[in-house]
């Protein structure tokens, strides 16, 4: 098997408050590609349409520009940015940090579930 796909033509875009994923679906991988305007934040944006309290989505991403900072429920916290990958476990919030929009891939196939009401 053999796939390939172009970002700048995506199966899906969803849109939310300060933000949108474009979605490429290929067999075994949803890959996201994430754009959050200077004061976005996944409670503020995202909640209100999944209707869950943190985000319950698992990530694999890869900051491409921005700073994304990132609060485990447990009150773990970091922050990524351009060139940096991060790992990111069901029960987090997210915020956009400075005045930069954040563009972020998220490998990790949570992009299909991502901002879906």
């Amino acid at each position: 098997m053999l796939q390939v796909k172009s970002t700048e033509k995506p199966d899906e875009r969803r849109d939310f408050p300060m933000g949108h994923i474009e979605i490429c679906n290929l067999t075994g991988l949803s890959f996201g590609v994430a754009t959050f305007e200077p004061g976005w934040r996944w409670s503020e944006s995202v909640r209100p349409i999944v209707g869950t309290d943190s985000c319950q989505v698992h990530h694999h991403g890869f900051v491409v520009k921005g700073r994304l900072r990132i609060r485990m429920d447990d009150g773990a916290e970091a922050e990524a940015g351009p060139g940096e990958v991060f790992v990111c476990s069901p029960g987090h919030d997210a915020w956009v940090v400075g005045d930069e929009e954040v563009i972020a891939y998220d490998f990790a196939g949570g992009a299909a579930e991502y901002a879906r009401a």
